[in-house]
């Protein structure tokens, strides 16, 4: 993928635009992961403002950057699946018309088309649980947009796991995401406190 069509490069309303067209990418797993990009955004954005005199002295402020530094991190990650998830897919194209592919190399390109939406799953999941564990020391003033990058991290996980189911997972593989989300559910769940 050329740097000038890459996800991570793109003016958001240009991602948008070429989402809703009818080309293969980008596609849902790319969705995916720019929506765990403004997740993990948002929710950084609330440990930068845990950064009070009261937070340094409480100890706060050192979760919170570590925090930071965490999602920093993955947030560039996150917009790089996307293109990895592109190039997965063309890949996986590929093989479904050149009959030149030898099986080996075909369970490869299979391989790493599952691997991409199960890993931005997994990361997703690690995020949420460490926003989950510094939501008791954030800034009580900017706790919504920590819960805001858990509620985008969640919809990305959701996503990513569709996008996985898709590339046909061990019953296995299955069951362990499943897991996974059930976890990032249940953080979603004392979050909102609907009853």
């Amino acid at each position: 993928m050329s740097s000038a069509s890459s996800t991570s490069k793109q003016i958001l309303g240009q991602f948008v635009t070429a989402l809703s067209s009818k080309q293969p990418t980008p596609g849902g797993g790319a969705a995916a992961a720019v929506s765990a990009a403004i997740g993990a955004a948002a929710a950084q954005m609330s440990a930068a403002y845990t950064q009070r005199k009261k937070d340094q002295e409480s100890g706060a402020a050192e979760k919170a950057n570590s925090l930071i530094s965490s999602l920093s991190v993955h947030a560039e990650n996150y917009l790089h699946a996307a293109d990895e998830d592109a190039a997965a897919y063309a890949d996986l194209q590929r093989t479904w018309k050149d009959p030149a592919i030898g099986e080996e190399e075909k369970a490869r390109i299979e391989a790493k088309a599952l691997a991409v939406p199960v890993t931005l799953l997994e990361r997703c999941h690690e995020d949420v649980m460490s926003i989950q564990s510094f939501l008791p020391f954030c800034n009580s003033n900017i706790t919504s947009d920590a819960k805001v990058g858990i509620h985008q991290l969640a919809g990305a996980a959701r996503a990513a796991f569709q996008t996985a189911m898709v590339n046909s997972p061990s019953e296995e593989e299955k069951k362990r995401l499943k897991n996974l989300l059930k976890d990032i559910r249940q953080v979603e769940d004392s979050i909102l406190d609907l009853e």
